[in-house]
């Protein structure tokens, strides 16, 4: 609790008033990465991984702008730091240790935005929603990464909307939902340039036996492309959320418009 309370403490004043409610929930996160080390490793190598072999494909390599970059556990920093001239971290606000360990890793080109990408106002009101629109004023722009956030979009979306709409039916909610994960892939596929998408896409509950008890679509029903590559994430191991249960989320990863290389 004294390390969740500093780094809290420490997050605060580098986070605009706006973006400070998010705070608890990204210690929280923080927290649970660190307990959860040993079962999250094979996803962040993974994740790791499909970035590298992005990468290494683009012939030009002057800016890239990560979305949903949170605890930058599972991006290559030094990697990125070295390939790209600039790189921009977007996020709802980037915790005070993550900003630690970027300066560890000697991520000296690295910026970090305050931005929320789902859209959902503009969804909710039902008007044209283009929150990645923001990405054509980034000057050479050669690669986007949409880094574990197509889910938390929809999560996100999800607990406004049991907060601001409690009454709202089910079916009009999944609409919703699944119209900002919609939203955030049409984005990704209009860029002029490769945009590298890894996203868990769906969790399963595993009881103590090891059998399925329940499964959870968390894209709410939006049409995904062919997923390149997919693994499991032991997301919370047994006794972590439950004595009795474990999640086991679905990730999958996908490079949108391939054919969109800049030239160097």
């Amino acid at each position: 609790m004294i390390l969740e309370a500093l780094n809290y403490a420490a997050t605060w004043p580098l986070t605009p008033p706006a973006f400070r409610p998010f705070i608890p929930s990204s210690v929280s996160l923080w927290s649970r990465a660190n307990r959860c080390a040993a079962a999250w490793r094979a996803h962040e190598e993974n994740t790791r991984r499909v970035v590298a072999e992005t990468v290494s494909a683009l012939p030009a390599r002057r800016s890239c702008v990560i979305l949903g970059s949170g605890l930058m556990r599972d991006m290559p920093v030094r990697l990125l730091g070295n390939a790209f001239d600039t790189v921009i971290l977007v996020d709802l606000l980037h915790l005070a240790s993550t900003r630690a360990r970027l300066w560890r890793q000697g991520a000296r080109s690295f910026r970090l935005i305050h931005r929320d990408v789902s859209g959902f106002q503009a969804i909710r009101r039902g008007d044209a929603a283009e929150p990645l629109a923001f990405l054509a004023r980034v000057p050479y722009l050669d690669l986007v990464i949409s880094a574990n956030l197509l889910s938390q979009l929809a999560i996100g979306a999800g607990r406004r909307l049991e907060k601001e709409e409690p009454a709202m039916g089910e079916e009009e909610r999944e609409a919703l939902l699944g119209k900002v994960v919609e939203v955030h892939l049409e984005g990704l596929r209009a860029l002029s340039c490769p945009a590298l998408l890894v996203s868990d896409i769906g969790f399963e509950i595993v009881n103590r036996a090891g059998a399925v008890e329940d499964r959870v679509d968390l894209t709410h029903g939006a049409a995904l492309p062919e997923a390149g590559e997919s693994w499991d994430w032991p997301v919370a191991p047994l006794g972590e959320a439950s004595k009795n249960y474990a999640l086991r989320h679905r990730v999958m990863a996908h490079v949108f418009n391939v054919s969109r290389r800049n030239a160097p």
